[in-house]
């Protein structure tokens, strides 16, 4: 019975902007371009990943989490993965319930079986969804209800399934143009108000039903492709975004955001940012 109690603390997100408690990470160490599977990606390729910035710029990540609080879970980094930053993209916690992903992508995948393996030694509890292709990136959370991106890496089968094993959910599969890899490049809800989009990537009658339940500020296409979408919200309005991104950062101020700005300049040469680089497993 203990352990049924101590799963349900330790597991709970029930939106993107509860005040985050604790976060999975995972270093950078053997960060590469193997493989171009977007076009941040392809732009990069041949000068590559500065593995030792990529690593100090996650450090000053990390700590500041830990500064405001956050625990911080590390998995260990392993050579035969080397986008294994991109911890979000290998589960997704809904409610009081982690979901490991089913990844697309051969180069990613095995990466699951190291989440696997931690939530094991853990003694905490997860749904392995069946074969059809999902990951996190896709999945964003508000309450009961949770947008799906439909892409290259998320299929509508997946969609199902989870549906059916999240009865009280309202599940929205959102189709958007598979370039930009994951939901969470081009859509993210900053607070019960207000989200971010890059509303190019999304057919107009999809951005309109968006703008019916938030209110939308938009990202240009230059700050898109440094992943202006793509921030980590922690709660109490502060949200981790990138210096560069001026626009986004300007306007999350407007709406009375606090900004902490993290240079991620070189984590981003692969086409994630602070989303992509934290799976949030607790916030209240």
């Amino acid at each position: 019975m203990g352990k049924i109690i101590q799963d349900h603390f330790q597991i709970n997100c029930q939106s993107e902007y509860g005040m985050l408690q604790k976060v999975v990470l995972c270093d950078p160490q053997y960060m590469e371009i193997k493989e171009v599977i977007n076009d941040v990606q392809k732009k990069y390729i041949n000068e590559n990943i500065d593995r030792s910035l990529a690593l100090s710029q996650h450090r000053v990540f990390e700590q500041a989490l830990r500064n405001v609080g956050v625990e911080v879970i590390k998995l260990k980094p392993s050579k035969d993965y080397p986008e294994q930053v991109f911890t979000r993209d290998i589960g997704f916690t809904l409610g009081d319930r982690l979901f490991i992903s089913e990844m697309a992508s051969p180069i990613r995948q095995g990466e699951e079986q190291v989440l696997a393996h931690w939530m094991k030694e853990h003694d905490i509890s997860y749904k392995k969804l069946s074969t059809h292709s999902i990951e996190g990136g896709d999945v964003i959370v508000d309450g009961n209800r949770v947008f799906i991106g439909i892409s290259d890496r998320t299929c509508k089968d997946a969609v199902q399934a989870l549906q059916s094993e999240l009865p009280d959910f309202e599940i929205l599969p959102i189709p958007f143009n598979p370039k930009y890899l994951h939901l969470d490049c081009v859509f993210n809800i900053l607070s019960s108000k207000d989200a971010l989009i890059y509303p190019d990537a999304l057919d107009s009658e999809i951005v309109a039903l968006l703008g019916s339940m938030y209110h939308l500020i938009e990202v240009s296409e230059r700050e898109q492709f440094s992943m202006g979408t793509n921030v980590l919200s922690i709660g109490h309005n502060r949200v981790f975004s990138l210096p560069i991104n001026h626009d986004v950062n300007h306007q999350l101020r407007q709406h009375g955001y606090e900004v902490l700005e993290v240079d991620f300049s070189e984590i981003i040469k692969s086409g994630g940012s602070f989303r992509c680089c934290s799976m949030p497993i607790m916030r209240h």
